[in-house]
Order: C-alpha cells, then sequence, then structure tokens
C-alpha cells in the first residue's frame, strides 16, 4: 500500500478511475466532479461563435468545421454534426454565413455580419478555447496528480499529529492561520 493509499487515494483512482471502478461508486466519475466535472461542451447558443470563427479564416465543409472546433479545442470538444447542421442553417437564415454547392458539398463563408458577429463575442470564443484547449487539467494530469500526492502528505502530517497528540489547541490555531494563508495564496494564483 502506497502512502495515499492509507487514506483512501491510490493512483488508480486518477482520471475517474476509483476503487469502485472506472467511473467511481455513483458511475458519474468522482475525479471529474471534484474537478468540476468534464472538459467543457459549448453550450447551444456558444457554438454559432465557435463555428464563426472556424470560417473565419477560410470556407469549410460541415465536416470541416467540426475538424477545426476540435484541433483548437485541443481535442476535448467536437461538436456533433446534429448540432453543427442546424447551427449553419440558423446562420444562414441570419446572413452570418453563406453556404454555396461544391461538388454535392456545402461550403460556408462567414459574411460581413458574420465578421461582425463573431467580433462582439470574441472573447466568448477566447474562454471556451482556454477552457478546454490546451491548458485543461486533463492534458496535465501527471502534474495535477503530483499536486494532489502533495496535498495527501499534508493530512498525513496532520492525522498523525493529531495521533500523537500534538494538535494542541494552540498548534490548532498556528495551523488553521497557516492554512487560511495557503488557500488565499493558492485561490489567487488559480484565480489569475
Amino acid at each position: 500500500m502506497s502512502h495515499g493509499e492509507s487514506w483512501g487515494w491510490h493512483p488508480g483512482m486518477w482520471m475517474g478511475r476509483g476503487p469502485w471502478g472506472r467511473h467511481g461508486r455513483s458511475g458519474r466519475g468522482d475525479w471529474w466532479e471534484m474537478f468540476g466535472g468534464p472538459p467543457p461542451r459549448a453550450e447551444r447558443g456558444a457554438v454559432r461563435y465557435l463555428v464563426l470563427d472556424a470560417l473565419e479564416k477560410q470556407p469549410r465543409h460541415g465536416y470541416e468545421i467540426m475538424q477545426t472546433i476540435e484541433e483548437r479545442s485541443g481535442q476535448a470538444y467536437r461538436p456533433s454534426p446534429g448540432v453543427i447542421y442546424p447551427t449553419l442553417q440558423m446562420l444562414e437564415e441570419l446572413r452570418h454565413v453563406r453556404g454555396t454547392d461544391d461538388d454535392g458539398r456545402r461550403i460556408y463563408a462567414i459574411t460581413p455580419e458574420g465578421q461582425r458577429d463573431l467580433q462582439e463575442h470574441r472573447s466568448e470564443v477566447e474562454d471556451f478555447y482556454e477552457r478546454s484547449g490546451a491548458s485543461s487539467w486533463v492534458e496535465s494530469a501527471e502534474d495535477l496528480a503530483d499536486l494532489m500526492q502533495r496535498a495527501a502528505q499534508l493530512f498525513r502530517v496532520l492525522r498523525r499529529a493529531a495521533r500523537r497528540g500534538r494538535l494542541t489547541p494552540t498548534a490548532m490555531r498556528k495551523l488553521r492561520t497557516v492554512l487560511d494563508e495557503v488557500l488565499a495564496k493558492v485561490s489567487s494564483i488559480v484565480e489569475e
């Protein structure tokens, strides 16, 4: 048994694989829940801006748009045809994209109206890709596992001190102050 296993954590729990199987006791993935859920999916209304962004540099057909969004999101999100094609139809109706037939395929290009709409919502697109792309914690699993092991060390030290009777009221007051400072620093780092 490793050090972490003594308090319930073990390497097999990483990425949703808990002691009760791949998705933990709840079937939903305990680690996904602990870290705020799976990689972000675009909300229905936001997909339109991802589509416009995918068309900004060149015209594309539907599957190229899906592939472009998937690549830009670091493979974290690939919209389905059932999301992309109704979105493209809506964008055509709004005159934000123009569709033309090319050898049996429909090719879409962004219009000036679509370009203006995209510029007004550029921050939403950038925020989505920042949350889902290479900066995602999923892509940094090893680093996050290291952080979790360090947190486990802290729990072990506190448990050991409690067992040995060293957590006096004075010691706990001092530790509370230290932990409050650490929490404040961690919060400021992750919220930058």
